[in-house]
């Protein structure tokens, strides 16, 4: 079983910025793609940023130019700087990682238990 460990979320003003974090534990063979998602009140929950093993990057149209996903393969870290915040970008954020675990190569999709993040206007 893998569990993910979520940080970095609060309040800040618009125009501020705010670095989320997400760490995996467990008997990880290896990630295909780490995602952030978010959920504001009311609405569905939409794909923020993904990064998969190669490295390659997808940003949601809202986001591109002030939000960066990154990965820290060693740490099995996802992080999610975001800058330039919008109050629009009020939301519960949520991590999501796929992979396989060791020692069957098992597939895994966890998710993050969530982080508030709350932009003042």
């Amino acid at each position: 079983q893998v569990q993910l460990v979520e940080s970095g979320g609060g309040l800040v003003q618009a125009g501020g910025s705010l670095r989320l974090s997400c760490a995996a534990s467990g008997s990880i063979l290896s990630i295909d793609a780490m995602d952030w998602h978010r959920q504001a009140p009311g609405k569905q929950r939409e794909l923020v940023a993904n990064i998969i093993s190669g490295g390659s990057t997808n940003y949601a149209d809202a986001v591109k130019g002030r939000f960066t996903i990154s990965r820290d393969n060693a740490k099995n870290t996802v992080y999610l700087q975001m800058n330039s915040l919008k109050p629009e970008d009020t939301a519960v954020y949520y991590c999501n990682i796929q992979g396989r675990t060791w020692p069957l190569g098992t597939p895994f999709d966890s998710w993050g238990q969530g982080t508030q993040v709350t932009v003042s206007s």
